[in-house]
């Protein structure tokens, strides 16, 4: 380890050796995300190996990481080790009030706090304790507090791991102020009616990564049965199958088109039943011969070059101008797949949904009173293919 990097550990790790038995303070933005265990610490190579794809944006400008306890955050670690390697002039993180830090607070305030640093002052290359500026805020630190947007109105690119539970008044807050950003999120959250809109129009679009990541946790969260697990030092880990990295920050990927190979045939894609467009199960499905609208799972996205695809839309409510579905399903019952017996629910719950004819293979179908059998997928993206030969 570089006596930097060794010097900028002990400043984080100072107030851990006084603390002793002090339970590890929560790092909660309010009631709402303690409430839904949103709290995840991101790995710093999680971090470098995205952060590593978008260093020409990062000279010259303000970063701010305003869902951050600096103690614990990796997003405050990289941007202080990494100041002068990518040029920045200034970063600024938040702590919410609800942190124990004693390195911050000098044990006198329960305030929480903003620090600032401007890069190495004193020539020695280390970013000492002394350069990094510590300032109480009057507020929570709540990013959407008055005295937080103050300093989002400061910064060029906000860079953070937010809240997924405020996943979107946090994109809200971004696209009200025009800032550029890089962000984690769940997959889901490109199902959302107030984030998917952006996604169409390209305002934001996938980073680098999209998939599994590891996260530590607070001591205090319950074991689960699954993606969960305690290492040799009793720190809890969780990972998400569905982390995402989403970004208003161009990089080389999304410029990639998709290489492809399959024919179309009307035998091999079938219609939908509500859609003027075709069902294509996987991204090494698309057909290279066919320029009409057509369905794909979410994951496309983590795919999409605008220079070889339009989106069109999304297959729930309000999501679809571009794309109408043709028909309802009010007059049709669910049914179980496994014992063909009525659930007592409307066919209704699935209009605007991607349906094909058939029972399919998900736990329940839809049927009339003329028998006839549909089937609803999971959310699909409406995409039509540019043909660039006309």
């Amino acid at each position: 380890m570089t006596l930097q990097k060794c010097c900028v550990c002990e400043l984080l790790k100072k107030e851990e050796r006084v603390r002793n038995n002090k339970e590890m303070a929560k790092n909660t933005l309010n009631a709402a995300k303690s409430a839904k265990n949103d709290e995840f610490y991101t790995q710093l190579s999680d971090i470098e190996n995205e952060l590593r794809h978008y260093k020409p944006h990062f000279r010259g400008k303000t970063v701010f990481c305003n869902c951050d306890d600096p103690r614990r955050s990796n997003f405050f670690k990289y941007f202080v080790l990494n100041f002068e390697h990518l040029g920045l002039k200034r970063l600024i993180t938040t702590c919410y009030k609800s942190q124990d830090a004693d390195l911050f607070s000098k044990h006198d305030s329960e305030k929480a706090v903003y620090l600032i640093y401007d890069g190495d002052k004193n020539g020695n290359g280390v970013p000492d304790a002394e350069e990094i500026g510590i300032h109480p805020l009057k507020g929570d630190g709540d990013f959407r507090s008055p005295e937080c947007v103050e300093l989002l109105k400061q910064a060029d690119i906000i860079v953070t791991n937010p809240p997924f539970s405020l996943f979107r008044a946090f994109v809200a807050q971004l696209m009200k102020y025009e800032k550029k950003f890089l962000i984690i999120g769940n997959q889901n959250a490109i199902t959302m009616k107030e984030i998917f809109p952006l996604i169409k129009n390209n305002k934001i679009w996938m980073g680098y990564k999209c998939g599994d990541m590891a996260f530590k946790v607070p001591p205090d969260t319950k074991p689960r049965k699954t993606r969960y697990w305690q290492d040799e030092n009793g720190q809890k880990w969780r990972s998400m199958g569905n982390a995402c990295w989403y970004t208003n920050l161009d990089h080389n990927k999304r410029h990639e088109p998709l290489i492809l190979y399959r024919r179309f045939s009307a035998e091999k894609y079938q219609m939908y039943d509500n859609y003027n467009a075709i069902d294509v199960g996987k991204v090494t499905d698309i057909p290279e011969d066919y320029f009409e609208p057509m369905g794909l799972p979410i994951t496309f996205l983590e795919k999409y070059c605008p220079e070889q695809f339009e989106i069109l839309g999304l297959t729930q409510f309000g999501c679809h101008e571009d794309l109408p579905d043709t028909k309802k399903y009010n007059a049709y019952k669910e049914y179980s797949t496994e014992t063909d017996i009525a659930t007592g629910s409307s066919g209704a719950k699935t209009n605007e949904n991607a349906v094909l004819e058939g029972k399919g293979n998900k736990k329940t179908y839809y049927k009339n009173s003329e028998g006839r059998i549909v089937h609803s997928e999971y959310k699909r993206i409406l995409i039509r293919r540019i043909d660039t030969t006309k």
